[in-house]
């Protein structure tokens, strides 16, 4: 069933193309020949800036990322697909980056800070690759981020008698930022292990 985008978001084209998608959504999309690639948006969204929780009750700002490049992707620890599919994928990019990885990071914000707390989250992550780090904050943080970069999130009601069993769709981008905290890329989950490397290198050259 489709779900209908919260309007607060004023999402751009692009942006609603390659980052909205239901978190139940279980059947691949074919990938298109020639589409496999990462997209260039230098200009038409803004700087890394943010200030989240992490694991250790240490606060994390884009200062704490100078020199790196960042690949930032907006889930939770309950996605059934989506999220763990992603974040595979993004490990398997720090694989082939080899020592170059120690220089990049996977910044994983929870856009579900009522059941993720900055612990879990980074439980979570360090299961796929110890480059992740798993952010959160408060609702408001969260939305505040979201909308900086147009990722439309929905939270579904909670099931009667169970306020912790809902469903959250969410946006399926990563969003890559050069050393500088500049945003360069827009890769998806069609784009392939070694476009999203490829274009990883670029920024670390």
């Amino acid at each position: 069933m489709t779900k209908k985008l919260p309007a607060v978001f004023g999402l751009a084209l692009l942006a609603f193309i390659m980052n909205w998608a239901p978190a139940s959504a279980t059947e691949p999309q074919a990938e298109k020949p020639g589409t496999s690639q990462v997209h260039k948006i230098r200009g038409f969204l803004p700087d890394l800036r943010f200030t989240l929780s992490g694991a250790g009750g240490k606060t994390y700002t884009q200062d704490d990322f100078k020199g790196y490049v960042v690949l930032m992707f907006f889930g939770y620890a309950s996605c059934p697909d989506i999220c763990p599919t992603t974040l595979a994928q993004l490990a398997q990019v720090m694989h082939q980056l080899g020592q170059l990885a120690d220089k990049t990071r996977i910044l994983f914000i929870s856009v579900d800070p009522h059941r993720d707390t900055p612990e879990k989250l980074q439980t979570y992550v360090n299961a796929f690759d110890t480059h992740a780090i798993g952010l959160t904050g408060t609702e408001r943080q969260i939305a505040d981020l979201a909308r900086r970069y147009r990722v439309a999130y929905q939270i579904e009601k909670p099931k009667p008698g169970e306020p912790d069993n809902y469903q959250v769709a969410h946006g399926r981008g990563v969003y890559i930022f050069d050393a500088q905290g500049r945003a360069r890329l827009l890769a998806s989950d069609a784009d392939s292990i070694d476009a999203i490397t490829a274009g990883v290198r670029t920024l670390l050259k």
